[in-house]
């Protein structure tokens, strides 16, 4: 990059640090705002480039003298990479967390307290701690106490995806400093959360900023259950032959029998889940960040804050539970810009079961409401017929048209006029209840409308009902779409621990024949070794697809040289050099230290760092 003096201070900072030669989208106005003193909400994408929001400002503000800035994140393994990716730029910063013994923790107070340090990240929990609160008392009043950046935001609401109390705790920093520039910044938030945030951390004054929450590069698939495994397997195999990815299950134990049966099938699988030994779960985080081709299969316990900008997938085999958590969950792929798969298949199963969450949760029946509109919103995306990311982007109030490249914009699903068959599966449910109060899952009733004459079915003469065998001209695969797609809708609710069937007060207007239901035709899943119809070839390397022969030779050179880098300091690949940067070396093939000064991604204190390495690695390929 070009490094000129008579730059404004926040852009010579992104080149001469960061080694990029401009801002994205809204990041120069939010660091602007900030090194002016004023207080931030910010709400930007995953891969977006938040960091990069505090920290220019950060540095900004500590060459000016004002000392170090505080960033509250709840993420050990998120901390150690940053700092481990700021000191790589030549950027003094550090964490103060429960992987430190005492001897190191105080030498990092002892830095921080001397005003040498940029920026100190650290939990929440250690934030409100009264001894830390003394220490910044100390850096306040020998204006040493530059900034506050609190990062993962949502986690303050109780409405959000993954609310935490101690975050609750922080509203005391602008008690205490109100004269210290505060930032708080997330992937996702709907009115409902970024109001709570505002009102929490009392951001009342700050300047909100929106980005886009469009991540053009990701696709969009969802799927109805159908043998997921093997589902899962085809679209791993198909589409991601030797890419990075997450599959996210819902419980420890599916976690755990997935990355297994994965491991049998020759996919190189690693479990991550709550339950798991530390020390386990933080060598499988360490291998999926700085080995290629791993797949971490996981439960939400894994993820958030992870900055692998090479993850090529993400797969869904139950149900988040809201559109926000999909949102986050999926943001994980395609960091770096280039394409990724958002994929999920999800069945009747999933429905029913994350609405006995909600109603067996010991929360406040408004909250519960809140929940099961949110539910609603997701299983309207899942069952929707139109554009996934149109909807996706409407839920966060974004206006966008159709994006031709999720699954439904490809291939348009066909619909069929479900309105009998939805009368029938009603009336049948009415009918259990007439004929002897008694309600029934969706198997048994699924076996009388198709009149499949079961020992239970004969137990409660259910063949003499009027409903018996009425749906015999249907698989039961469709009676299933249908009966979940009344779910979905509401007309059908499910009730005790078996998760029995009764009629919604809505159910009346479609018995009536009011109401049309459009649903969706269920897709027959491809028979094993075929290729599915959204299949692209499985691709062999992360390398971009422009290189030729020669620059492909330079691009895995270059990949195998960092492997080393990384490994020797202890670091992620990416946190090095992320593949785009090696990608452009290895296409513009520069012959000394100006034209690779010149490359996106290279900074000053990594061009004296590597520089001659690098052009020894380019001039033996």
């Amino acid at each position: 990059m070009t490094h000129s003096s008579h730059l404004p201070v926040s852009l010579s900072i992104l080149q001469e640090v960061f080694g990029y030669g401009a801002f994205r989208g809204a990041q120069e106005a939010i660091v602007d705002h900030l090194c002016n003193s004023g207080d931030a909400l910010v709400l930007m994408p995953t891969g977006g480039g938040k960091s990069l929001c505090y920290q220019i400002p950060a540095i900004a503000r500590h060459r000016a003298g004002q000392g170090v800035s505080v960033v509250v994140s709840p993420l050990i393994a998120l901390m150690h990479d940053q700092v481990g990716a700021l000191e790589e730029a030549g950027v003094h910063a550090a964490f103060l967390n429960s992987t430190l013994s005492s001897e190191q923790a105080g030498k990092v107070e002892r830095e921080m307290m001397s005003g040498r340090l940029v920026m100190l990240y650290a939990a929440p929990e250690r934030v409100t701690n009264p001894r830390f609160l003394a220490q910044l008392d100390s850096l306040h009043e020998r204006g040493l106490l530059s900034l506050f950046a609190i990062d993962e935001a949502h986690c303050v609401s109780q409405w959000g995806h993954d609310f935490r109390s101690e975050y609750l705790a922080l509203s005391l920093l602008h008690e205490r400093y109100p004269d210290v520039p505060r930032i708080a910044l997330t992937a996702t938030a709907d009115d409902l959360t970024r109001a709570d945030i505002i009102e929490r951390l009392k951001l009342e004054e700050a300047q909100l900023f929106i980005s886009s929450f469009d991540r053009p590069n990701i696709r969009y698939s969802i799927v109805e259950k159908d043998k997921p495994r093997e589902q899962l397997l085809r679209f791993i195999q198909d589409e991601h032959g030797d890419d990075a990815g997450i599959v996210y299950c819902q419980s420890r134990k599916k976690v755990e029998e997935t990355a297994a049966w994965l491991e049998t099938e020759g996919i190189k699988a690693l479990p991550y889940h709550a339950g798991l030994d530390a020390a386990l779960r933080q060598r499988h985080q360490d291998r999926f960040l700085r080995e290629d081709s791993v797949v971490m299969v996981a439960t939400i316990a894994f993820g958030m804050g992870i900055d692998k900008p090479d993850v090529r997938f993400v797969a869904h085999l139950d149900l988040p539970k809201n559109i926000e958590s999909y949102y986050q969950e999926t943001g994980r792929a395609g960091r770096d810009g280039t394409p990724a798969d958002a994929w999920m298949t999800y069945g009747l199963a999933d429905v029913v079961n994350q609405r006995r969450m909600i109603d067996e949760s010991p929360a406040e029946e408004e909250f519960k409401k809140g929940q099961r509109g949110k539910l609603d919103a997701l299983l309207a995306l899942a069952e929707a017929t139109d554009c996934r990311r149109v909807r996706l982007l409407g839920y966060f109030g974004e206006a966008s048209s159709d994006c031709g490249n999720c699954d439904n914009c490809l291939f348009a699903p066909a619909t069929w006029n479900a309105t009998d068959a939805s009368r029938k599966v009603l009336s049948c449910i009415y009918r259990f209840h007439q004929n002897g109060g008694q309600r029934f899952g969706a198997g048994h009733l699924i076996d009388v409308l198709r009149g499949k004459l079961t020992d239970k079915v004969a137990q409660y003469g259910h063949q003499s009902l009027s409903t018996w065998a009425v749906g015999a001209d249907l698989p039961e695969q469709q009676w299933r779409a249908v009966l979940r797609q009344l779910i979905a809708l509401g007309h059908v609710v499910t009730e005790g621990d078996y998760m029995t069937l009764a009629l919604a007060d809505s159910a009346r207007s479609v018995l009536k024949g009011e109401v049309q239901l459009l649903l969706r035709v269920p897709t027959v899943a491809p028979k094993k070794g075929r290729q599915s119809k959204l299949a692209k070839p499985a691709r062999k390397s992360a390398a971009p697809a422009d290189l030729d022969d020669q620059a492909q030779q330079r691009f895995d050179d270059l990949k195998a040289w960092r492997a080393e880098v990384a490994k020797e300091h202890g670091l992620p690949a990416y946190v090095i050099f992320q593949n785009a940067t090696l990608a452009e070396m290895a296409r513009q093939d520069p012959q000394d230290l100006d034209a690779l000064a010149q490359i996106s991604g290279v900074g000053a204190k990594k061009l004296e760092a590597y520089g001659t390495e690098i052009l020894r690695v380019l001039a033996i390929a």
